[in-house]
């Protein structure tokens, strides 16, 4: 993704590049994850959560959203809440089937439940396909008109509820931080995932929410679908035409996936705020295709108050 910055703008000191961020819509959905413990809640969490940072490569692109208490759960346990976003509803269905029955059915003492409300525009088939795992041993129970599967295993049963709500989402938003040492950019990235943190709604599916190999769509090797975003290594200064600031030695990114427009833009306003209050940071900026790949667009210039003109 390049950055087509137009002029620079100045916030607490540090640039900001007149550009947008360039989102894309796609399927989401959220999954209540329970057990005996926050402990064994976080780690089927984390492990569903593997290998899900972004679509290019991956079958879905997820995150735990936040911890919940006892009192926010369906079966008034300890848990966490998971987003998942997709290209499509179908897709999405398929991952989230397989992860749920290889990273949540498998894990000690934990249940599964919709996050969503379920409309008959906006559903997918999760308990409703793992019950067949229970060897004609699974139960039906419905509450309302909520349909969950009890199927035995081990330790007692596993409960997952048969249909997961879907909403469309969001995906790709994201902030490119350049700082004058690599400590201070991941320091600045650091924060920045610290301040997405309070916010729900909202994920940041790489590894803690930084990525340090940004990509661009694309190679020079026909087989790759996307490729390093040269523009942005600091390395690569003065081979290839170069976004990053002369004394720049480190560029990490945030990409964020969200339910809302307005819950992206809260939550990128919160990072982008974070990230210039550390010193040594030498510029902000976002990645975008000239407006050819999402609809979506989230003008930094638009993000916080007080930004003025070099």
């Amino acid at each position: 993704m390049n950055g087509s910055a137009q002029k620079e703008l100045f916030f607490e000191g540090v640039r900001i590049a007149d550009t947008f961020a360039e989102a894309f819509p796609a399927t989401a959905t959220r999954l209540i994850v329970t057990a005996v413990s926050h402990r064994w809640a976080g780690i089927a969490a984390q492990v569903f959560c593997g290998n899900a940072t972004s679509v290019i490569a991956c079958d879905v692109e997820a995150a735990v959203e936040r911890t919940l208490d006892a009192s926010e759960t369906p079966d008034g346990r300890p848990g966490v809440s998971i987003l998942a976003f997709a290209f499509d509803r179908k897709s999405l269905e398929s991952a989230v089937q397989k992860r749920t029955g290889q990273c949540i059915l498998t894990c000690p003492s934990t249940a599964c439940f919709s996050g969503l409300p379920v409309t008959s525009e906006g559903q997918i088939s999760i308990g409703g396909s793992l019950r067949y795992f229970g060897d004609g041993f699974q139960q039906s129970k419905k509450l309302g008109d909520r349909r969950f599967w009890r199927i035995p295993v081990m330790d007692g049963e596993f409960v997952c509820e048969d249909l997961f709500g879907t909403v469309k989402g969001i995906a790709g938003g994201n902030l490119l931080i350049c700082g004058r040492t690599p400590a201070a950019a991941l320091l600045a990235a650091e924060h920045a995932v610290a301040a997405v943190a309070e916010f729900s709604e909202v994920i940041l599916p790489f590894p803690g929410g930084i990525v340090r190999s940004g990509s661009k769509v694309g190679s020079k090797y026909p087989t790759l679908r996307a490729s390093t975003n040269e523009a942005w290594c600091p390395g690569l200064r003065g081979l290839v035409d170069s976004e990053v600031p002369a004394d720049c030695q480190a560029t990490y990114e945030l990409v964020f996936d969200g339910l809302s427009e307005q819950a992206l833009t809260a939550a990128m306003k919160a990072a982008l705020q974070a990230a210039v209050a550390v010193r040594d940071i030498l510029l902000i900026s976002a990645g975008n295709y000239g407006g050819k790949l999402g609809r979506f667009h989230f003008h930094l210039k638009d993000l916080l108050p007080g930004i003025c003109s070099e």
